[in-house]
């Protein structure tokens, strides 16, 4: 009896924990400047507004608002607002969306 209720204390404990994990929001990137959003920093390449979704406006190599787009304003290694120039004086900001 005592370790039935042991096991059903560790569960529900298990269950509040990993309620706050699954309903996490995924951290964002900004214009530090502007405010401008630039997507979810999110490994998910099915989120249509994650980083690493190759076909989404913030994943695409070929957007203008990606940081994967090497010609773009904020993938560009020569960029001020670029993620990827280390001399870059305005990265993208990682934001906490709450």
């Amino acid at each position: 009896m005592m370790k039935s209720i042991v096991t059903q204390v560790t569960v529900s404990i298990a269950a509040v924990l990993m309620a706050g994990i699954v309903f996490a929001d995924t951290p964002q990137l900004r214009d530090r400047q502007t405010g401008k959003y630039l997507g979810n920093l999110s490994a998910n390449p099915y989120d249509p507004n994650s980083t690493s979704n190759p076909y989404g406006q913030y994943g695409s190599k070929y957007s203008p608002d990606s940081i994967n787009n090497p010609h773009g304003k904020y993938g560009s290694p020569y960029s001020n607002d670029s993620a990827t120039n280390p001399y870059a004086t305005n990265p993208p900001a990682i934001v906490d969306p709450q």
